[in-house]
């Protein structure tokens, strides 16, 4: 031992104890360091010692100091030792600290070392150890006094499943699956006087599987709840014997309905009928329990609720499904421990904190939007910029290692400045159209979460700029773990001519999507992510002024950020992070109003004159026409034209949002309607209860009130013929006393003739003689 205090008229003994077998050690001087150097041993065979490792059954040492004249013994300290952990090669002793230490101020050890020799003497009777006695109720055929509450689920993580029973044994792989599928008459659970949060408030079913806290996915709506099924499922290494004796000591599952930190209701779900004693159902098919379960608030009998009828108690759907694994085809989701979920949980009630983590498997529809990305157009944004693709046409001007782009001569929408071939096309830029500069620079990778280093490019398209030709960075970069990488030549900017609502509305629509590629020179490209650029962030940054190339007023705005990669295959988790840079300058209003463009651009000429009307005319010739055919009234007309032609489009877009207002309206009405109807159903379901009970005390207090005035009837008959009675008796007995009183006078006259006589007698002897 060590860090013990030194007493020098006291001894120090330690006491082992293995399932009621007590063996001590010889007296050692209470020193600082004492030395024990006693070996304590107890005999047994393999059966016995396999029952006692199956009910781990612990060893005690009792650590006391002994007054060797008074004889007393004082506890220490103790110390229990794990008996599986003994092995049968040798291991080096180790310090075990006492537990509930006397000496506060001292932390005594003790050295122990623990471990199993074969012994090939004969057994001595009075030191074998005693078989572990068998229990009653469930016992297992296979381990004869296996206790069923000592089966708890021990989980392996490096294998992902839960071990249920000695691992020496059960070695079968099964899957059990909790599947919540839907849930009527939730609002029966809110009482009339509770009070919900201001908010809209999130409401979710909670559940405990293997000591795991699980979730499924909040909604909002108790009158028609509307979300997804949802399964969890975890693996489990037992055999059918041990998981039947578990299941029916587990034999309940309860399902939560919560709102917040508090529980509206719950139900029970049965395990126990899922394994039957003897059957081997599981061997050709999933067993099952499944149908929908009543709900029941909390303390009820405290709240004094009514019971409710059976078409309008809560209920929720739920299936406990339990399979050998290689009858299941489905992906399982492997519980692990002290790691963060992969996949995130929206919200989780009472989250077990550094041993295990829910699990979740969600039914959700995921969008896949890697798969748009690795296409050769942006699918993601396409159908939504389908009307506007070329609607301000432009082409994209990139630019390598340069800075920010102003031009003298504003360029409004991005052509090229080289001379214009015999088949241009004019393109008229409408009056309220804007110049903008909008540049995009992707700096650099980091935070890379693959297992193998990259060679990195990056992809991104934007139709709304002009052009769908997707812009790449070059040359391929290599990425490695933990290390940030600058991109090289990924700068780009694009002029263009466009309304600024309409930019502002692209922008809040649709973001960049830009891809992580891993390019191969032996395979083909590799799609690893994907990352979501919002270009209306820009929108928000701060604005700035600076002077054109002609020393106009203009206004730019940047936004430096850095945003995740998902990955595009499997779950969409995090596998690097990206930082850029996007600048939009706004030159102001465009002042050539008609542009000429070459072949390449007709369709985007084409599409212009379709959507954009004509705003100002070239110059006139230099003879005089007719009025009518002069540019200035053409180009008057023209603007009435288009003035009528944006009044009716006004006008549409009004009577467009006013459907849409009056659509929310009625959506919010029907709403309403419905949930005042499941209320006043609710109120009428309760007084029709209400109004049961009092018929039903009305009724009991006219069956008391009569029987009261039967028993009141019965207690004047009673009492008036007592008093008949009583009546009857007092006559007899004065009569009697009467006669009694006659009889004795009668008696008395008789007895006084009598003394008469004799007087007489007596006389007349006396004078005779």
């Amino acid at each position: 031992g060590r860090c013990f205090p030194k007493r020098s008229n006291h001894m120090l003994i330690v006491e082992a104890r293995l399932d009621g077998e007590q063996l001590a050690t010889d007296p050692v001087e209470h020193t600082d360091q004492p030395e024990f150097a006693t070996e304590l041993a107890w005999e047994l065979d393999r059966k016995a010692l396999h029952q006692h490792r199956l009910q781990r059954t612990p060893i005690k040492l009792q650590c006391f100091a002994l007054d060797p004249i008074s004889s007393a013994k004082e506890s220490i300290g103790y110390i229990v030792l794990d008996l599986r952990a003994a092995q049968e090669k040798k291991q080096a002793p180790k310090w075990y600290p006492l537990l509930s230490n006397k000496y506060p101020k001292f932390k005594p050890e003790i050295q122990v070392g623990v471990m199993l020799e074969t012994d090939s003497k004969a057994l001595v009777d009075d030191f074998k150890a005693k078989e572990a006695p068998p229990r009653e109720g469930k016992v297992l055929t296979l381990f004869s006094g296996l206790d069923a509450k000592s089966i708890v689920p021990v989980l392996n993580e490096e294998e992902g499943y839960h071990q249920i029973g000695p691992a020496e044994y059960c070695r079968d792989h099964f899957v059990l699956s909790v599947t919540i599928a839907f849930a009527t008459q939730l609002e029966q659970l809110v009482p009339s006087t509770m009070k919900l949060p201001e908010r809209q408030p999130e409401f979710f079913f909670y559940y405990s599987l293997l000591g795991n806290d699980v979730t499924n996915e909040p909604f909002t709506d108790l009158i028609n709840p509307n979300f997804e099924p949802e399964r969890a499922s975890v693996r489990i290494r037992s055999t059918v014997d041990v998981l039947q004796v578990y299941l029916c000591a587990q034999s309940k599952l309860q399902i939560h309905l919560c709102c917040g930190d508090h529980s509206l209701g719950s139900t029970e779900v049965p395990l126990s009928g899922l394994l039957k004693k003897g059957s081997m159902e599981i061997d050709q098919h999933p067993v099952a329990i499944e149908g929908p379960f009543v709900l029941v608030p909390p303390n009820r009998a405290k709240q004094k609720l009514p019971q409710l009828p059976l078409d309008l108690a809560p209920t929720v759907g739920v299936s406990v499904v339990l399979q050998r694994e290689s009858l299941t085809a489905q992906p399982l989701i492997p519980l692990n421990t002290a790691t963060e979920p992969k996949q995130p949980q929206k919200k989780v009630l009472s989250p077990v904190s550094g041993k295990t983590e829910s699990l979740q498997q969600r039914s959700q529809n995921v969008s896949s939007q890697a798969d748009q990305c690795s296409s050769k157009e942006d699918v993601a944004t396409e159908s939504e910029v389908e009307s506007l693709k070329f609607e301000k046409g432009t082409k994209p001007r990139k630019k390598a290692d340069v800075g920010p782009v102003a031009t003298s001569q504003p360029n409004p929408v991005g052509v090229s400045s080289s001379s214009e071939p015999v088949s241009a096309q004019k393109i008229v830029i409408p009056a309220a159209s804007h110049h903008f500069c909008f540049s995009i620079d992707l700096r650099s990778i980091r935070g890379l979460e693959v297992g193998f280093p990259i060679n990195c490019i990056l992809r991104y398209s934007y139709p709304f700029f002009g052009s769908a030709a997707p812009i790449m960075t070059s040359p391929p970069v290599e990425v490695r773990k933990n290390m940030e990488v600058f991109l090289p030549k990924s700068y780009c900017a694009f002029d263009f001519a466009t309304i600024p609502h309409q930019l502002q509305d692209t922008f809040f629509r649709l973001p960049l999507l830009v891809e992580l590629w891993h390019k191969d020179k032996t395979a083909k490209d590799l799609l690893l992510g994907v990352a979501r650029l919002q270009l209306s962030n820009v929108l928000a940054s701060e604005k700035t002024r600076f002077l054109g190339g002609n020393g106009e007023q203009c206004w730019r705005q940047t936004c430096n950020e850095t945003v995740s990669v998902t990955a595009a295959q499997g779950s969409g988790n995090r596998i690097a992070e990206l930082s850029y840079a996007i600048t939009l300058e706004d030159y102001g209003l465009v002042k050539v109003q008609e542009v000429m463009v070459s072949d390449s651009s007709q369709d985007v000429g084409a599409d212009q004159q379709r959507h954009v009307p004509p705003t100002q005319p070239r110059c006139a010739p230099e003879d005089h026409p007719e009025p009518r055919e002069t540019l200035e009234y053409k180009a008057a007309l023209e603007l009435e034209i288009w003035k009528e032609m944006q009044e009716d489009i006004f006008e549409n877009q009004l009577k467009k949002k006013e459907m849409v207002h009056m659509q929310a309206l009625a959506e919010e009405w029907k709403k309403r309607d419905r949930e005042r109807e499941a209320l006043v159903k609710k109120k009428v379901a309760e007084y029709n209860v209400l109004e049961e009970q009092l018929q039903k005390t009305l009724r009991d207090l006219d069956k008391r009130e009569r029987q009261l005035f039967n028993a009141e009837s019965e207690l004047q008959r009673v009492k008036k013929e007592l008093q008949a009675e009583h009546e009857r008796n007092l006559q007899v007995l004065q009569d009697s006393v009467r006669r009694a009183r006659e009889e004795c006078a009668h008696q008395l006259e008789l007895e006084r003739s009598k003394i008469k006589q004799m007087e007489e007698d007596k006389l007349r002897l006396h004078q005779q003689v």
